[in-house]
């Protein structure tokens, strides 16, 4: 069961992984070995996937991003293809999407030059791959990979507004 602390937690973690288990018990309001024994948890559980660095890819060398709509000729929910596609180091995301294409990956690569020869020789041989549309980024306004928790664990019941009188008290 997660808790409103739990979501806290995964709050401060989403904003800074880097945060110490010192300054996420202070925030938290518990000992830190109550807090690292959450986070444990929370990662036995599989809430918290992984810490990763976010790297600046144009400073890298990999600036050119492009998403790839990808139909194959595999029957309806077959994920082979997507198997070899998330084995392409390039590849940084791959979805099962719904629609006319069956998936999506999403593409780092130095140029629109390399960006072919990828397509051509990796995307090209994998045999079950009809054909595939390719949508070049300009220019990135948004990547984040964090995204908005509920405020109150999932099926719990709302909380009581309290009001205030006349006299400033509840």
């Amino acid at each position: 069961m997660i808790d409103e602390v739990d979501l806290k937690i995964l709050n401060i973690l989403q904003q800074d992984a880097r945060a110490s288990n010192v300054e996420i018990a202070r925030a938290v309001g518990l000992a830190p070995s109550a807090t690292l024994e959450r986070i444990r948890k929370l990662e036995q559980r599989g809430l918290i996937r992984g810490y990763e660095a976010r790297l600046d890819s144009a400073a890298l060398g990999r600036g050119q991003v492009a998403f790839v709509f990808v139909r194959t000729n595999e029957r309806a929910g077959a994920i082979g293809t997507a198997r070899r596609l998330a084995r392409i180091p390039e590849v940084q995301e791959v979805h099962h999407i719904a629609g006319e294409d069956c998936f999506l990956a999403k593409v780092r690569a130095a140029s629109t030059q390399e960006l072919g020869a990828l397509l051509r020789s990796r995307f090209g041989t994998i045999a079950s791959i009809v054909s595939t549309r390719t949508t070049i980024v300009l220019d990135t306004l948004k990547e984040v990979a964090s995204f908005p928790l509920p405020q109150a664990p999932p099926g719990s019941p709302p909380r009581k507004a309290t009001r205030k009188r006349k006299n400033g008290r509840a």
